[in-house]
């Protein structure tokens, strides 16, 4: 049982990594493990092409056109990803058209940043307008801190804790990407809202940004009984997530089924049908 989740310090790589540790004890014959991907994107063609049976994935990711990718559905809404413009403290930038001739990391190659920053970018008329740079979360902080780039994207989970560190090393903001959430619904998905990175999460002024529904997607071949105990298991094992990461703690029966376009796998609509009050 592969789970495809992201980079180490990400948020889907602990939650993933709690997951499987509850599936190698209570699914008895399963070995779980974790792959380390550059997240969003780079799971969904692992789940795909059969070399991880498990993936968390952005909903924009799976969703083209209006429809969802072929041969992938879903366990669960797992929590929402909302997309991180940072700079440091002292910086001019504060809306997106700041980042005009700027250095700026748009997320790994294979992530689902890289998506929907591409996206973002091209609805303000901003596509080649950035001096582009393709880290991970890991290298952008790194790169931040070092005066090499003058901002950096990254979607995830609240509180991400590599943007908490570097928060408490450097002096951050985080730049307000609401305005651009209409625009984003209308050229591409609905799937795309405004949530507000409260002051709790980074220890600064609360700000609106552009986020995400957050899905746990498998093969739509995969047997009817799997998917039911995978997903009894991730809702009847939540805090044991949640204490692996606060973004699980939003993890609750109403927001998990809200998975379309993406529909539900059978065993997944049986569990929750079973439980239903």
């Amino acid at each position: 049982m592969r789970i495809a989740t992201g980079s180490p310090t990400a948020v889907y790589y602990a939650i993933g990594t709690a997951f499987s540790g509850i599936i190698d004890r209570e699914l008895p014959g399963t070995d779980a493990s974790v792959l380390a991907t550059a997240a969003s994107a780079e799971n969904l063609d692992l789940v795909t092409r059969g070399q991880a049976e498990v993936g968390f994935a952005q909903s924009d990711v799976l969703v083209t056109g209006g429809e969802p990718a072929p041969g992938l559905v879903a366990l669960a809404r797992v929590y929402d990803d909302l997309l991180h413009l940072v700079v440091r403290a002292d910086s001019p930038i504060t809306g997106l058209t700041d980042l005009k001739g700027r250095r700026v990391s748009v997320g790994a190659r294979g992530s689902g940043t890289t998506v929907t920053v591409g996206r973002l970018l091209s609805v303000a008329g901003m596509a080649g307008a950035v001096q582009r740079r393709d880290l991970g979360l890991d290298a952008s902080i790194l790169a931040l801190e070092r005066g090499e780039i003058d901002a950096f994207f990254f979607s995830g989970g609240l509180p991400v804790t590599g943007i908490e560190r570097l928060g408490a090393a450097v002096g951050i903001r985080i730049v307000d990407l609401s305005e651009w959430a209409g625009e984003l619904r209308a050229a591409y998905s609905d799937v795309y809202v405004v949530r507000d990175v409260p002051a709790s999460a980074y220890s600064l002024p609360p700000v609106a940004t552009i986020a995400v529904p957050n899905l746990l997607v498998v093969a739509a071949t995969m047997p009817e009984d799997l998917a039911y105990d995978l997903t009894r298991l991730l809702m009847e094992r939540r805090g044991e997530l949640a204490a692996a990461h606060p973004a699980a703690e939003r993890l609750e029966m109403r927001a998990a089924i809200s998975t379309l376009p993406v529909p539900l796998h059978p065993g997944a609509a049986r569990y929750y049908k079973s439980v239903k009050p």
